[in-house]
């Protein structure tokens, strides 16, 4: 199952203060807007986002149809098809997508601790 690229989105209390935190354990901003309070980082192939005040908990992303620098692959798995995949599986949704649509979509589910998990597809 490719999920595509893998983030780990973080609830902060103070967008700057983690800012600033994380550009010295070597992270740069490479998206988002801070005024808005979000945030893309990296270092190197790693990869978080910083989201103010945006949900409760730290949530596990993955992006189909994207590498870890947000550009398209070719070839890749639908969030569609994932859904498929994943009910077949007998894994629990919490939101699901309408299969009859296309382009962005998202679904989320929990791992057994509860852990949020979002595959968000930003692309047709």
């Amino acid at each position: 199952m490719e999920l595509g690229a893998f983030s780990v989105s973080l609830n902060v209390k103070d967008i700057h203060r983690s800012k600033e935190f994380y550009e010295n354990l070597g992270f740069a901003a490479t998206g988002g807007n801070i005024d808005q309070n979000w945030l893309i980082m990296k270092n190197d192939d790693k990869v978080i986002g910083l989201f103010q005040g945006m949900f409760e908990k730290n949530i596990l992303t993955f992006n189909p149809g994207w590498n870890n620098n947000a550009e398209e692959l070719k070839g890749f798995t639908d969030v569609r098809d994932l859904q498929k995949e994943l009910k077949e599986k007998g894994v629990e949704l919490i939101e699901e997508t309408d299969e009859s649509t296309k382009g962005p979509a998202h679904i989320t589910l929990e791992d057994p601790d509860g852990n949020p998990i979002l595959i968000d597809q930003h692309r047709s």
